[in-house]
């Protein structure tokens, strides 16, 4: 393990800034992040943010989120099988068996997450993805319901162009995975501009039974009608399958850590039933943006998906038909005081209304057989939120901010017996208030601190689980982030600085839990004590050059400790207080260097070091500590007036690290372990004009 931690420190490096120089001064150019209606300076942002640019998401392997993710303090996003993802924000996998809970996350400004809770992040091809912002803590006065943070992507296609840009990229690798995709930007005239973005992805997968199939089109319009007026669509269809090949408990991992779950007891086994997950996607929105005087904005978007997904499992075949509407509008007031004096004022208004019909059938090695339930829910939810924030003299910044939550389901079961009447559940009215500072003590040093509400009511994947029966007795989750940060810019900024100190304090945390026959369901558990603190230093050692053997290089660090516990959870008879916090790693250490050389050579490597992780409440069972280490080397070459080409190949678990990327948490029969692959490949070339 010595020789892990040494080679982590030769390639200690992390992300925080895009990497744009100002040639002149050999300095990191200021980095802006859309957050809070507009676009701000990162060193003031009264939030602990971090902002991945677009060559910080083609530093790594494109198929997936998972490893440039992972680059973000408090951040962990996991990979069970390929297209299986997971991903919590300063909390715990507990409540996120699959997909993503509890995290709020946009899509070009439209919420990606659905009426139901649930955010189905592996419907997006990462290639389409320009930059991502995230927000971290509490963030419910603007964004509804959330208790871990803001995720938002934007789309490749809304920089205006005056010429068309095609870019076509290939990949292959280990496993058998091959990966195309497609980038077309087409200014149409000069108001109006067309993206299209294309991809197919495969994969055999890693372990049996684990194979991938993803189709994805994308298209981003934007249209600057009038002269302060512009309209925007972003839309998408996806139509993705992936197998599952479910847990393996330790001796079976010992034993062929490739195979898939095997047949245990009166269950069969996952490739005996054909478990896997389709799903197929459309998603759609519109929004208009006028400035109807200097000082005064007006933003509504309309916005609706429609998903049609089966999920042959173990125990049941499920059948899901959801369909989502909402809409997102708010006015925004600027001026000023005074000279000195600025301030904001914003109210606005985020509504989803979602119907989900799930049948419950059972699995006849993958085909339908007899039903054994269907039910009927809708979930409506709406948040008003209203902020003010006051800048003086460009160096201190307060921000105030509240919203209302209202959550709410209907459901009705169809069968096996039908009742005439909805049922409702109300989680009622919650009120999330913002408090927040952000003070340049100094012209590169600002000191930040907040405090937030959170609130997190229970999914419809949670009210009505795989165990087929309708919880209606769990609670939301809520709690306060009370939190403190620096930012400090140091040697013209080649030198950049960001930690953060929080604690949150939740309650009624929903707890993941499963039935002797694999099927899950959820519970509240008390309390939860989550403590933690981040820090990332960002070091640009060489500003680019046009002379020499190494023409730039950035190093850096991300460091993440986690300090979470159960404060108060019983279950029955057993007493878990006091335990570590089941599915988060005590530290997370992220490492990248990135280096460039002469002939438009590009080295990336990526060093993340992750402690043991407890996976279940009781802490008998540890995930085991793993030091991943990546690298990729690129090559670009001119080939004509307006023609590139670029090849790449890469590298993953170069150490061979046995490791579990994406383990079930409390799984019955110590049935824990997902194993993740070992040294593998990819390589591929893209074509730019």
């Amino acid at each position: 393990m010595k020789r892990n931690y040494i080679l982590a420190a030769l390639c200690l490096c992390g992300k925080l800034y895009a990497q744009t120089t100002d040639s002149t001064n050999n300095r990191l150019e200021q980095v802006e992040i859309k957050a809070y209606f507009n676009k701000q300076p990162l060193l003031k942002l009264t939030s602990s943010a971090a902002v991945l640019s677009q060559q910080r998401l083609q530093s790594q392997q494109s198929p997936t989120f998972v490893s440039v993710m992972n680059t973000v303090p408090g951040l962990r996003m996991e990979e069970r099988s390929p297209g299986s993802y997971r991903l919590a924000l300063r909390g715990s996998m507990l409540r996120s068996p699959f997909g993503v809970r509890n995290v709020k996350i946009y899509l070009d400004d439209f919420p990606l997450t659905d009426a139901g809770g649930n955010t189905y992040l592996n419907l997006i091809d990462p290639y389409t993805i320009d930059q991502i912002n995230v927000l971290k803590g509490p963030d419910g006065s603007i964004y509804g319901a959330n208790a871990g943070g803001v995720i938002s992507l934007y789309s490749k296609g809304y920089n205006t162009l005056t010429e068309p840009e095609v870019n076509l990229q290939l990949t292959g690798g280990s496993y058998g995975l091959f990966q195309q995709q497609l980038n077309a930007i087409l200014p149409l005239n000069q108001t109006q501009q067309l993206a299209i973005n294309q991809s197919w992805t495969r994969s055999d997968g890693y372990r049996q039974h684990s194979a991938l199939n993803k189709k994805n089109i994308q298209l981003n319009y934007n249209w600057q009608y009038a002269k302060h007026s512009e309209l925007k669509f972003t839309g998408f269809y996806t139509d993705l399958g992936y197998q599952t090949p479910g847990g393996l408990t330790a001796a079976q991992m010992d034993d062929d850590r490739r195979q898939s779950r095997p047949k245990a007891g009166p269950n069969p086994g996952a490739a005996e039933q054909k478990a896997a997950i389709y799903d197929k996607t459309f998603f759609g929105g519109l929004s208009n943006q006028t400035n109807i005087s200097s000082k005064l904005t007006l933003f509504a978007n309309v916005f609706g998906s429609s998903n049609q997904i089966k999920n042959p499992f173990i125990t049941n075949y499920e059948k899901r038909d959801e369909k989502n509407l909402g809409t997102r509008l708010y006015l925004s007031y600027v001026d000023r005081v005074s000279k000195n004096v600025k301030y904001e004022l914003q109210f606005g208004l985020e509504a989803q209304k979602g119907w989900y019909d799930i049948d419950n059938y059972d699995n006849n090695q993958g085909n339908i057989g007899n039903p054994q339930a269907k039910d009927k829910l809708e979930n409506s939810q709406q948040s008003f939120f209203a902020r003010t924030q006051l800048a003086w003299l460009e160096r201190l910044q307060v921000e105030l901010s509240v919203g209302l939550n209202e959550n709410k389901i209907a459901y009705q079961q169809r069968y096996p017996v039908a009742q005439a009447d909805k049922a409702h559940i109300n989680f009622g009215n919650t009120w999330m208030p913002r408090a927040a500072v952000s003070y340049l003590a100094t012209a590169t040093l600002a000191l930040r601190a907040s405090i937030s509400k959170g609130f997190s009511a229970p999914t419809i994947a949670e009210v009505r689980s795989s165990d087929n029966v309708i919880n209606n007795n769990l609670k939301p989750e809520t709690g306060t982030n009370h939190e403190f940060g620096v930012r400090w810019h140091l040697w013209n900024r080649r030198i950049i600085f960001d930690a953060s100190a929080y604690s949150y304090q939740m309650n009624d945390a929903i707890i993941r839990q499963v039935r002797e026959t694999g099927a899950e369901y959820f519970q509240n558990a008390g309390k939860i004590d989550q403590k933690g603190i981040e820090a990332a230093i960002l070091t640009y050692l060489m500003t680019p050059k046009s002379s020499g053997l190494i023409r730039s290089l950035q190093v850096g660090s991300n460091f993440s400790l986690n300090n979470y516990a159960f404060k108060n959870y019983k279950v029955g008879e057993k007493d878990y207080s006091g335990n570590k916090l089941t599915a988060v790693p005590k530290t997370v250490w992220v490492n990248t260097l990135n280096a460039l050389f002469p002939y438009q050579i590009r080295l990336d490597l990526l060093s993340n070091l992750t402690a043991a992780i407890p996976l279940d409440d009781a802490n008998t069972v540890y995930a085991k500590r793993y030091h991943l280490l990546q690298g990729k080397i690129s090559w670009s070459k001119a080939i004509g007036q307006g023609y590139q080409l670029n090849f790449f190949v890469g590298a993953d678990n170069l150490l061979n690290q046995k490791y579990s990327l994406g383990n079930d948490i409390n799984a019955f029969g110590g049935r824990y372990f997902n194993p993740a692959p070992l040294r593998n490949y990819y390589g591929g070339m893209s074509f730019h004009f």
